[in-house]
């Protein structure tokens, strides 16, 4: 099947997308395909701002590039950073900011829309990660403080022993990681991966780098997550065989990459510590622990009603009130928090801990958040004035006159408004516009084109990308470190991604399917 009829379907993941992207960067309602453009290239034209809620204008002037040459301003912009944070040793909140102020005046962006788009870049940033990784850190919290977190770690090391325990890692962050986002699963299993760490005294790199490689995969490649399923309603592609194809390139791939870089010469000399604050450094005696039910059924309370909403809104196009219900209760803050108050009974009164020691640790876990949330949400700027700089039509009109393989074109678009702008969202939005005109002549199937352009985003991850520093900050490493770590892995991924994809196109061919 090359190209399915037009897809009505209007995902959990699509809506919430919808809500976490800045809006200037916000795709169009996705139930039919956006009408081509003239020329067979060009990407409709970009939606307008969302106003701010002080008074201004109507309408902003248009933003005029500054030069002819952004990606080089994006190149001098990271080597600015890097240099202010590992020379000068300027705290990271305070240097993205310094940084996004510089490419947003010499982008154009007028003066005095400056605090606009910075305040947009933190709030759009900081409103889509706060509730899930401050609700995720007092769960985590609350499970280490009473040993569950320490009970699970401990199954799982009887279960694999500790030579198998990154595959327990990759198995059980891939099994999570298909319906949940990346952000909200880390926060999940980060709490087990830090007390394995501790219990076996393990490199951190070693049990947590797996987990975080496996959360790339199933985030980047793969539907119901909200790039690949936007995408595929952009290319009219069906989801489910979307998925399907998506396993066998992203399972094993993910796998490989996950077991091969902690092994690496450069990633073994690394030996961070964990951060202080966010796991209980307490070792329990078995009696001392809850038991194995309760420590498993809260920690996989979360996973169970996000799937459940997203397997529900997959199954069924009906709008409903219940399906309403189900998509509200299966949204990551609502479930964070019901699971949070689950949390705070099952291991406080319930095994005779007071209120006041479960509260205690919840005030811990938001201690130790607060800088790291000041530098995603700084992150979150700085990637904002990538966008509104006008990058991503520079790179539009570069990629204009490209003849290669459409397939090959629609990673390379991708991976290059990943380098640029940060946001594999926004780079999967816009990469999906640029190559859709080519897919109907292409002869590709849509599948594999929307699995293209989703494993195209993943590449690159560097300082413009948020998630980037949520790796940095909650592995304890350098910037530079990070870069090595993080920027290597995604890299990789991305390209044996990319030849999956070309593989899995040829094997279609070949059965003529």
């Amino acid at each position: 099947m090359r190209l399915p009829p037009p897809a009505t379907h209007r995902g959990v993941a699509s809506r919430h997308l919808a809500r976490s992207l800045p809006a200037a960067r916000r795709p169009p309602r996705l139930e039919a395909a956006p009408a081509a453009p003239s020329h067979p290239h060009l990407a409709s034209p970009r939606p307008s701002r969302r106003p701010s809620r002080r008074p201004r204008p109507a309408a902003r002037p248009t933003v005029q590039r500054g030069t002819d040459m952004p990606l080089v301003v994006v190149g001098i912009s990271v080597l600015v950073l890097l240099l202010l944070m590992t020379r000068l040793k300027l705290n990271g909140f305070a240097a993205l900011l310094l940084v996004a102020v510089g490419v947003a005046v010499v982008q154009g962006i007028p003066v005095k829309d400056i605090p606009d788009v910075l305040s947009e870049g933190i709030g759009g940033q900081i409103g889509d990660t706060m509730l899930t990784i401050g609700l995720g850190a007092m769960v985590g919290r609350v499970m280490g403080d009473s040993g569950a977190a320490q009970r699970i770690a401990d199954k799982l090391l009887d279960a694999f022993g500790p030579r198998w325990v990154q595959v327990a890692m990759v198995v059980t962050s891939m099994l999570i990681g298909v319906t949940m986002f990346y952000e909200v699963a880390f926060i999940i299993i980060v709490p087990i991966a830090f007390t394995l760490v501790r219990v076996t005294g393990a490199n951190l790199l070693w049990v947590g780098l797996p987990m975080s490689i496996a959360l790339s995969t199933m985030h980047s490649f793969l539907p119901p997550h909200p790039g690949p399923t936007a995408v595929a309603a952009t290319f009219h592609a069906s989801v489910g065989l979307t998925l399907f194809y998506g396993l066998f390139i992203a399972v094993p791939v993910g796998a490989l990459i996950a077991l091969l870089w902690p092994r690496l010469p450069f990633i073994k000399a690394m030996n961070p510590a964990i951060p202080q604050g966010l796991v209980s450094e307490r070792v329990f005696d078995d009696d001392e622990m809850p038991g194995l039910g309760w420590s498993v059924f809260v920690a996989l309370f979360p996973v169970v009603l996000i799937a459940g909403a997203a397997v529900t809104d997959m199954a069924t196009s009906d709008e409903s009130p219940f399906l309403h219900s189900v998509a509200f209760i299966g949204s990551a803050p609502i479930a964070l928090l019901l699971t949070l108050l689950l949390a705070i009974w099952a291991f406080g009164p319930r095994i005779g801990r007071s209120l006041s020691e479960v509260s205690a640790s919840c005030s811990s876990a938001v201690k130790a958040m607060a800088m790291i949330l000041l530098v995603i949400g700084a992150g979150g700027a700085f990637k904002n004035v990538l966008v509104e700089g006008g990058i991503s039509d520079y790179i539009k009109d570069v990629t204009d006159s490209w003849s290669i393989s459409a397939i090959v074109l629609a990673w390379l678009i991708a991976a290059i408004l990943r380098v640029a702008l940060g946001s594999a969202t926004v780079a999967v939005v816009t990469a999906s516009g640029v190559v859709l005109p080519l897919l109907a002549g292409s002869g590709a199937h849509a599948e594999m084109m929307v699995l293209a352009v989703s494993c195209g985003s993943v590449a690159f991850s560097h300082v413009n990308d948020p998630g980037f520093w949520l790796f940095k900050e909650y592995f304890n490493l350098s910037v530079i470190q990070a870069i090595k770590v993080r920027t290597t892995y995604t890299t990789v991924l991305s390209v044996l991604g990319l030849g999956g994809v070309l593989a899995a196109e040829w094997a279609l061919d070949l059965l003529s399917l």
